[in-house]
């Protein structure tokens, strides 16, 4: 075998573990049959050499508490930004009411291949730390909300059910047809966040259409 197929040979056969070059944790309060739950937003910006078809799995674990959570491509969401795509899940959550435990996690990426990374991120919220639920009321062309939080937008939905659009808010309340809300646009919920302790809550859906 000349030295050019070995070359060759080794080169197709070579392994490169995938990376993390970035990830966040976020946590969100939703409105739940039991009262408030609490979930996740947990997303990654992986690197592979191969492209993001030869990752494999994607884990979130809490080692202290034995939990562990395993996203593969049929289950995790991805978006674009910038050009370089992130995968993750808006919906990491315990089993009923739970709230999700603080402290120290390790996002782990597997690709095909069997090579794997690992990243930690630590999420030390205090569990007291929230802020009551906020309301979003429309009636008509008007719209009322109540919030503490530092930051309110509106995300707008298709009859799809798709995220097409999200709005910054300045004030509590005003006219509907005051804002860029998109023609195609059938709901809005309204997404409340405090930076402070990686927060947010997320309201029901309410149709504007």
């Amino acid at each position: 075998m000349s030295l050019l197929v070995c070359l060759v040979f080794l080169f197709s056969c070579s392994r490169t573990e995938p990376k993390i070059a970035f990830g966040f944790l976020e946590l969100v309060y939703y409105p739940g049959s039991a009262g408030t739950e609490e979930r996740f937003t947990f997303f990654v910006l992986p690197e592979d050499d191969e492209g993001i078809e030869n990752l494999a799995e994607l884990h979130l674990r809490h080692d202290r508490e034995g939990l562990r959570w395993i996203l593969t491509p049929e289950d995790w969401i991805s978006f674009e930004e910038e050009g370089r795509i992130w995968i993750g899940s808006r919906s990491i959550a315990m089993i009923g009411s739970e709230g999700l435990p603080r402290g120290l996690y390790r996002a782990i990426l597997i690709n095909k291949g069997g090579e794997k990374t690992e990243r930690t991120f630590t999420f030390d919220a205090p569990a007291d730390s929230r802020l009551p639920f906020p309301v979003l009321k429309v009636n008509d062309d008007w719209y009322q909300i109540e919030s503490q939080y530092p930051s309110n937008k509106f995300i707008c939905y298709d009859a799809q059910g798709n995220a097409i659009r999200v709005i910054s808010l300045t004030g509590l309340g005003g006219a509907l047809s005051s804002l860029d809300i998109p023609q195609d646009a059938r709901s809005i919920a309204l997404w409340a966040e405090d930076p402070e302790h990686l927060s947010s809550a997320m309201t029901d859906l309410v149709s504007v259409r």
